[in-house]
């Protein structure tokens, strides 16, 4: 293979190099140094003219003394099931102390494209322990459920009790936590690790990290490691796979950085304009195949710039996924964990994943209810800060008091409380006793007679005795 000695230009990660023969997109580059030092690449831009490099340990000491060699073949991961409770960096090489893995094979991070004639159904229901999530937004095997978080909320922490807590239920299978996390600081990394160690959770589970310092572009190949290793577990082994990212705003704005680099003309807010072609990538590699045991199901979370919904990245990722988790600042403030806020969540698929045989009969109506409820004794506290509470009806004021109910004993958790599917129903039931039967307008009446227990029923139970 030739060497070139042909670099015009450095600007941040990337190197352009003139004068090659035809070079393929997305191979791989070994970079030589005049000192001896050897550093790896990757084509991201190829044209009759100039190559551009995008550099993995970034692009200091790089002179016209450099020589490039480009080696004619992708980025691939090795991959084996002794990955199992190991830690890599964001590139794949282990950062454990641990020996180096045996492949089984080589796998192109890039992966293949899903057939969408080949997608099943997703219909298996996780259960996260977390009711906020089980009952009000059900995450389903192979769907992609993101979270939106903002800077300072514990979305960390709430992906960690996911990644250990998550179990599809009454099925003895194999289940895999993939977690990625880009762009961490240092103190956040250890945190994670030894959270995964302490309750065992690194057992079933491989972890990607990239640090804070870690270059921009190796950010960009983290997740594409992460979901090779999930693709490799869940269709070779059977193995259904819960890939966990954070955070994905650093792998954006990770973007936009190679983008201004390379000078590209900006898109919204100064992301390139293929970010949604990006993103999506990403995203549809989750998923259930026909004729494939394994699954591969995502739990993205970004940080949404200055808590706005509307900001480019959440935006986009809300078109391309199946609903959303949205973590609430307020709800934060008032030392509720986890701060999931019911109102704006949403999870597209949930209806394919409950019901008799999955949950049960009562999750949907019950749901509804318990939605419907909290809505209006959320909009009852605008009134009471205009009123106070003296002028409301009891009715009203019941209302009021379900919302508080719901937030402290529904929504607040503690970090390792682990529920059940049955325990967070019948707690939902219980906090509907708080209104009066005649309110419970979204559930059937024989579901209310097997399922309520009201002060009415109490009161005629005593009587029959």
């Amino acid at each position: 293979m030739k060497e070139y000695k042909t670099i015009n230009r450095v600007a941040g990660p990337l190197i352009f190099v003139e004068k090659t023969e035809p070079i393929g997109y997305a191979d791989i580059v070994k970079i030589a140094l005049p000192s001896g030092e050897i550093k790896n690449g990757q084509v991201l831009d190829t044209s009759d003219d100039i190559v551009v490099v995008q550099v993995f340990e970034g692009t200091s000491g790089i002179d016209q003394d450099t020589r490039v060699k480009f080696l004619g073949d992708t980025l691939k991961l090795n991959v084996s099931k002794d990955m199992m409770g190991r830690v890599f960096s964001g590139r794949g090489i282990p950062i454990d102390n641990g020996p180096e893995i045996t492949p089984e094979k080589k796998l192109d991070i890039g992966g293949a494209a899903i057939n969408p004639y080949a997608r099943n159904k997703p219909s298996d229901f996780i259960q996260t322990g977390i009711s906020t999530i089980d009952a009000m937004n059900t995450l389903v095997r192979g769907q992609k459920l993101p979270i939106f978080s903002g800077s300072g909320l514990p979305h960390n922490e709430i992906a960690l009790q996911i990644a250990r807590q998550a179990k599809v239920i009454g099925k003895k299978e194999n289940f895999v936590v993939i977690f990625a996390a880009m762009g961490i600081t240092n103190e956040e990394a250890q945190y994670f690790i030894n959270d995964f160690k302490q309750t065992g959770a690194l057992e079933r589970s491989v972890v990607f990290l990239n640090i804070a310092d870690d270059p921009a572009v190796e950010r960009l190949v983290t997740p594409k490691m992460a979901l090779t290793a999930a693709e490799y577990f869940a269709y070779e082994h059977d193995a259904h796979v819960l890939v966990i990212f954070t955070d994905m705003t650093n792998y954006c704005e990770s973007l936009r950085e190679i983008g201004a680099a390379r000078e590209e003309i900006p898109g919204r807010r100064g992301y390139p304009g293929y970010m949604y072609t990006d993103l999506a990538m990403l995203y549809e590699r989750a998923g259930v195949i026909k004729g494939k045991k394994g699954s591969v199901t995502q739990i993205p979370i970004l940080t949404m710039v200055g808590d706005d919904i509307t900001h480019p990245i959440p935006d986009l990722t809300g078109y391309i996924t199946e609903g959303q988790i949205v973590l609430s600042r307020e709800l934060h403030r008032k030392g509720i964990y986890p701060n999931k806020d019911v109102l704006p969540s949403l999870s597209r698929l949930m209806n394919l994943g409950i019901g008799p045989d999955k949950t049960r009969e009562d999750h949907k109506p019950l749901s509804d209810q318990l939605y419907a409820a909290y809505a209006e004794g959320r909009d009852l506290r605008g009134l009471v800060a205009i009123v106070g509470e003296e002028a409301l009806s009891d009715r009203d004021k019941k209302f009021l008091k379900f919302a508080d109910e719901f937030e402290n004993k529904f929504v607040k958790q503690r970090r390792d409380e682990d529920r059940t599917i049955q325990e967070t129903l019948d707690l939902g039931w219980k906090l509907l006793t708080i209104i009066p039967r005649n309110e419970l307008t979204r559930i059937k009446p024989e579901l209310i007679a097997k399922y309520y227990k009201g002060e009415e029923e109490k009161v005629e139970k005593k009587v029959e005795e």
